[in-house]
């Protein structure tokens, strides 16, 4: 009864105060129907949500942007090449904009001339061929017949050239291909005249550039700042002063060439293989002897496999003895380095990171050398690939033979 009582006297003493005690927790830990949303959480999706917007919206521009952010890249590489000449006009009294100008202007003046004199040289090339190409026909034609034993007429073949359906569709598709052809050089110029205006301002506002740079950086970090752009000056104008050596010294010798086979515009076939040798890396002497080998195959299709074997014989021989000797000062890298960097670059930005890949790799290898620390080599032979001579009889075959050979005699023991 004892219990019974108690329990009514909690009965009462509840109901005297008004309040009931409250509802034992569902087990389990679950909540119950009537429990509220945790307050962080709608902060939490809301937050989410705003930052999946962002990222959206930031791919979106960065998308759309791809290109003005390539140009503007070229145009900082093509600041730093400049930046020597620059400091050292504005270091004699010239105002910093006006020296930017001239060193412009020189070399839009070189551009230019070289453009034409390679227009001109394909222009004539060109009607050249065409004059010659019924002869060119006729001695293919001969040759079949003499050979295969036909009788090939050149009338036939451009009857039936001009009635092919290939001519006809092709004659279309050029005609109605002229507007996109215009709308591509319209495009390449603005790209052009984008590079050039972002680079001279680069150029001629470079220190005021930098001090706007430094001034959201602590003093540490504007030391380190300053050192790596001036490594970048370095060594882009490092790289572009042995190109231009090598570019000079491989068109000098394709001129000599040249000339001796009597090659027409062997000047102008000898200044296109100097530049596009030597700033297309790697495969750029192969590429820019495709033209010369042309040429040389309208004069006699025999001075074509001269220049061709020539071409083969000057990229050995600038590997392996002229470009150690003048890139061992301005771009110390390593062949492998600088063919990977350029096959990097081209993947990422195309012909831009061909370009610009080596000068990028070496400046960001000079900044890091001084972060890393280097200990003196082992006299070890196997650095220098040389391996280590043991004594007679400490071959593996040696030892096996002594173990067989006291096998018997343990077991006779035992």
């Amino acid at each position: 009864m004892a219990p019974t009582d108690e329990t009514g006297q909690a009965t009462r003493h509840a109901s005297t105060t008004g309040t009931t005690p409250p509802d034992p927790p569902p087990p389990g830990g679950a909540a119950g129907p009537g429990a509220r949303m945790p307050r962080w959480l709608p902060r939490a999706m809301v937050l989410a949500l705003a930052l999946i917007a962002v990222f959206q919206l930031g791919s979106w521009a960065f998308h759309q942007l791809t290109g003005l952010l390539i140009n503007i890249l070229i145009a900082f590489f093509l600041a730093l090449a400049i930046e020597p000449a620059v400091s050292w006009m504005a270091g004699r009294g010239m105002r910093r904009g006006l020296a930017t100008f001239f060193v412009f202007l020189l070399v839009l003046i070189a551009a230019a001339g070289f453009v034409t004199l390679l227009g001109s040289m394909l222009a004539g090339q060109i009607v050249k061929m065409v004059e010659d190409f019924p002869e060119y026909l006729d001695s293919v034609i001969n040759w079949v017949n003499g050979h295969f034993h036909t009788e090939l007429r050149r009338v036939d073949i451009q009857e039936g050239l001009l009635r092919s359906d290939w001519l006809r569709n092709y004659v279309q598709n050029s005609a109605t291909g002229v507007l996109d052809v215009s709308a591509q050089v319209l495009g390449g110029l603005f790209q052009l005249l984008t590079i050039l205006l972002f680079s001279f301002y680069f150029a001629a506002d470079g220190p005021r550039l930098r001090r706007a740079l430094c001034s959201v950086l602590p003093p540490a970090r504007q030391a380190e700042v300053l050192r790596a752009w001036e490594i970048a000056v370095d060594k882009t104008g490092g790289y572009l002063y042995s190109r231009g050596l090598m570019a000079l010294v491989s068109g000098v010798a394709h001129y000599i060439l040249l000339e001796f086979l009597e090659v027409p515009y062997a000047p102008a076939l000898a200044v296109w293989v100097g530049l596009v040798s030597q700033f297309i890396p790697t495969i750029g002497t192969y590429l820019a002897g495709a033209l010369p080998m042309l040429i040389a195959f309208t004069v006699n299709p025999w001075y074509a496999l001269w220049v061709l074997v020539f071409v083969v014989i000057y990229q050995q021989f600038e590997n392996y003895v002229l470009q150690p000797k003048l890139t061992s000062k301005t771009v110390d890298i390593h062949p492998a380095v600088a063919f990977g960097s350029v096959v990097a670059g081209t993947a990422l930005l195309g012909a831009v990171g061909a370009l610009i890949a080596i000068p990028a790799i070496a400046t960001l290898q000079a900044f890091l050398g001084a972060y890393v620390k280097r200990y003196d080599v082992t006299d070890d032979p196997r650095v220098h690939g040389r391996r280590i001579r043991r004594p007679a009889g400490a071959g593996g075959s040696t030892r096996l033979r002594k173990l067989w050979a006291k096998r018997p005699e343990d077991g006779a023991g035992s």
